[in-house]
């Protein structure tokens, strides 16, 4: 049996989106090129970068810079995009605190819209979510390797941390494991390592030979705000998705990729990555000198990574061999 995913990285809806959500709804954000690619997928998971939510204070943290805040409208954007489920495992899931986050999991259940990666314990941060699309079952979970004052605690709001610096944690390896026994595939979302990196770091790589090894069937990380390669089954980093972010001219964060992912049972036999443009506070297809920029980019990525990536049709193209 067949599945496809979309996946997209950093999902801002804060700031400068929030204003134009105010402004002019939820339902503008993204082009009809950008949602045709979503609505050609079965499932669709992203990494929320934000709280949603009109309540909190932002949290007091020495060196703590950027606090992300989106409006309750924020999680209708989401689901009339089709996503089937947000990773709140990051650095911004509390920025408004505890009431925020409560609130932003109440927001995104009201939309239909599942979470992973936070929670109000530690056992709900570290919930699994499980999607269902032609029969087949698949298993989500979430998790971050920084902020630890973010983490989750007994009866204490927060997101599933683990020190992956210092290696996976057992008890996490063990739940990828039971939950590959228990379905069909396992689907794990990283928000690792620091922002602005062009490749991932040793031990991002190393966590991810330990998700795989564990059963993972693919793992999707965030963190960097722009795109890594890809070692089939890991996408070290999916880049940013939407935000109001300033733009680094060597990076190019304003230039990003949707991932869409086939399922063949319980592995992937294609991958697929849509070149974006960020615009201030909306994202659209890249197309012309831009494009090209992306599939330079990220061919050269994959590469290094042993990987070989094929231009079809105006997507990046990944074919796994059996």
């Amino acid at each position: 049996m067949t599945v496809t995913m979309a996946l997209a990285g950093d999902t801002m809806l804060g700031r400068g989106v929030a204003d134009r959500i105010a402004v002019s709804g939820p339902h503008g954000l993204f082009s009809d090129g950008v949602r045709e690619a979503f609505a050609g997928a079965d499932l669709a998971l992203v990494n929320l970068e934000c709280c949603v939510s009109d309540r909190g204070r932002r949290w007091d943290a020495p060196g703590k810079p950027f606090h992300f805040r989106a409006p309750p409208a924020a999680a209708d954007a989401l689901a009339d995009l089709g996503v089937d489920c947000v990773n709140l495992a990051n650095n911004h899931a509390l920025d408004y605190g505890t009431d925020a986050l409560t609130d932003t999991l109440d927001h995104l259940r009201r939309a239909g819209v599942s979470v992973v990666g936070a929670g109000r314990s530690v056992a709900e941060a570290r919930e699994r979510a499980v999607l269902e699309a032609g029969g087949v079952k698949i298993a989500v979970l979430g998790v971050t390797d920084h902020p630890s004052d973010f983490a989750a605690g007994e009866g204490r709001p927060g997101v599933a941390y683990a020190d992956l610096m210092k290696g996976v944690p057992g008890d996490l390896l063990e739940r990828i494991r039971r939950l590959r026994a228990e379905n069909d595939a396992v689907v794990v979302l990283p928000h690792w390592g620091p922002n602005m990196t062009g490749e991932p770091l040793r031990y991002v790589r190393r966590a991810a030979e330990k998700f795989v090894d564990a059963g993972a069937t693919l793992v999707a990380g965030s963190s960097a705000h722009v795109f890594h390669g890809v070692d089939v089954p890991v996408l070290f980093d999916m880049g940013d998705f939407i935000d109001d972010y300033a733009v680094d001219e060597t990076l190019r964060n304003d230039l990003g990729l949707l991932f869409v992912v086939t399922l063949d049972g319980a592995r992937p036999s294609r991958i697929e990555a849509v070149p974006l443009r960020l615009d201030f506070a909306s994202t659209r297809l890249a197309g012309g000198a831009e494009r090209r920029w992306i599939g330079e980019r990220f061919t050269r990525a994959c590469a290094a990574l042993g990987t070989d990536v094929e231009t079809r049709d105006d997507r990046l193209v990944i074919d796994v061999a059996a």
